[in-house]
């Protein structure tokens, strides 16, 4: 359990808050087309009690070719504030396994200017699991105005990439797993490109949770430095369209490293184009 994250919040911390003024808890789990979950539907069976759904699909930007862009601030305000949450709320945001889909929440979360924002370790399930309460009971929401102050510092575009893939400018640090990135595995998505981008570092999203538990900050330090990712520099983070790319982006964060951004159109964007390099092959580790 990551005792030492200031961006986690155990179980425990949760149960004796539910229901105090100014806390919300949002659901945001999401899973790949492959798994075949419906998100929605699950929420809508048990969550946790008061929580809001959000809809990764539905807060994504509405006219956008590629899967969960980054919306405008004014969509995000829109559609959160449709859910009752505040900018001024302590919120706290869970998935089904637990750091997998709820990070990228996370990391809307803050870059929209709330930085009093948490993840649920060990997730819904492990919440479960313990027999902490869970309902099927619809959320009363009363609809507020949500004000967002976004920073588009933290979020790196195609052109960033093109420039940093010639330049090597920033590190990139890919999310998905060793088959994805090496191009051994096809990915999931029709028409992209399998491989990663030149001088990538690979490090899997589900290397840096165990159990549902983010790793402690030694541990995390060891598996990026291990990936080839040197912490005292920049890195940008990518994966398949943006979402798991946030757990590193957690990890990084926990371990006070801020000069990090998302690369919002991650491979989906990148090995869909045919002007952009794709190289496969083992994962570099820097340590050659």
């Amino acid at each position: 359990m990551a005792e030492d994250s200031p961006f986690t919040v155990d179980a425990d911390w949760l149960q004796a808050r539910l229901g105090q003024p100014g806390l919300t808890v949002v659901d945001a789990s999401w899973y790949l087309p492959a798994q075949k979950r419906d998100a929605r539907a699950e929420y809508e069976a048990a969550h946790i009690p008061g929580a809001r759904f959000l809809d990764q699909d539905a807060v994504s930007d509405p006219d956008a070719a590629l899967p969960h862009t980054l919306p405008s601030p004014q969509h995000f305000a829109q559609y959160v504030g449709s859910m009752g949450v505040s900018a001024d709320d302590t919120i706290v945001v869970y998935d089904g396994p637990g750091f997998f889909s709820a990070p990228r929440a996370w990391w809307m979360f803050r870059i929209m200017g709330v930085f009093q924002t948490y993840i649920l370790d060990g997730g819904f399930d492990g919440w479960k699991a313990a027999g902490r309460p869970a309902t099927a009971e619809p959320t009363k929401i009363a609809p507020s105005v949500f004000h967002a102050d976004f920073d588009a510092g933290r979020v790196a575009s195609l052109a960033d990439m093109r420039r940093i893939v010639e330049t090597s400018a920033s590190q990139i640090a890919d999310a998905r797993g060793p088959g994805r990135f090496t191009g051994a595995e096809p990915e999931p998505r029709a028409g992209i490109r399998s491989g990663h981008m030149p001088g990538a570092r690979n490090v899997p999203y589900s290397a840096l949770s165990e159990n549902g538990m983010l790793l402690s900050k030694d541990r995390l330090r060891k598996v990026i430095e291990d990936a080839g990712i040197d912490l005292s520099k920049p890195v940008v983070t990518s994966c398949g369209s943006g979402v798991t790319a946030a757990v590193i982006t957690l990890a990084l964060e926990t371990l006070g490293h801020t000069d990090n951004r998302l690369y919002d159109g991650s491979w989906t964007e990148w090995g869909g184009l045919s002007d952009t390099p794709v190289v496969t092959g083992p994962a570099e580790t820097g340590k050659e």
